[in-house]
């Protein structure tokens, strides 16, 4: 049991789209990952998802409309919902969701992480 430095954290990576597990907890996931340009558009079966910005603005995308997520704010995506993160400058996110979740969702693409690198 240790204090986890957010900021240092993100600090020691700077690709996009590649999220990185800082804690774990009751089955959950904490990761970090840096967004820039779109995401893919895809959905989880069986998973919500919350994204958490931390640095920039983040556009979530859905098929009928879109959410500014601004600093500070957060939002959570329902299970079987689509929807596609957008970032049009670098954004910073923290993810909490199950440890079973793929980033890319219903998708297998060049964007898919199976196996998030713990930092």
């Amino acid at each position: 049991m240790e204090a986890i430095n957010v900021a240092r954290k993100l600090g020691t990576f700077s690709e996009y789209w590649q999220p990185k597990i800082v804690a774990e907890l009751n089955g959950q996931q904490v990761k970090l990952v840096k967004f820039q340009g779109p995401f893919v558009w895809h959905h989880h079966d069986h998973e919500d998802e919350l994204f958490w910005v931390l640095h920039g603005r983040l556009r979530m995308e859905f098929r009928d409309r879109a959410v500014w997520v601004e600093p500070g704010e957060l939002i959570v995506v329902p299970r079987g919902v689509e929807h596609r993160p957008c970032a049009d400058e670098e954004v910073h996110v923290a993810l909490f969701e199950p440890a079973t979740t793929l980033n890319t969702g219903n998708v297998v693409n060049e964007r898919t992480v199976p196996q998030p690198q713990r930092i």
